[in-house]
């Protein structure tokens, strides 16, 4: 597993030229928005956002926009009552059954 060796060095090595301190704040930065990455550290720092108010969080963990949590996934949802009509051209009639 080199790769994680190699992304913890990297962010290691971001203390040279922006300090501590704002290594510090960008790594708990990243860490509360969820993306502890080397990217996303480095990116903080160049924007000088890492002592910025921490974002609010939805309390969605992240989930993407069409995900609605545990409560809607089970909800039941009404289906609107269907008329004989509304099927008509998918029921064989007699005609077609015997053919």
């Amino acid at each position: 597993m080199l790769y994680p060796l190699r992304a913890a060095q990297g962010v290691l090595g971001l203390r040279k030229k922006y300090g501590d301190t704002r290594l510090e704040a960008a790594c708990a930065k990243a860490i509360v928005v969820g993306d502890p990455s080397y990217h996303t550290i480095k990116g903080i720092l160049v924007a000088g956002t890492e002592t910025d108010p921490q974002p609010e969080t939805s309390g969605d963990a992240g989930a993407a926009a069409f995900l609605h949590g545990p409560a809607r996934l089970f909800a039941t949802v009404a289906t609107p009552e269907t008329t004989d009509d509304d099927h008509d051209d998918q029921v064989p009639d007699e005609a077609e059954v015997e053919a």
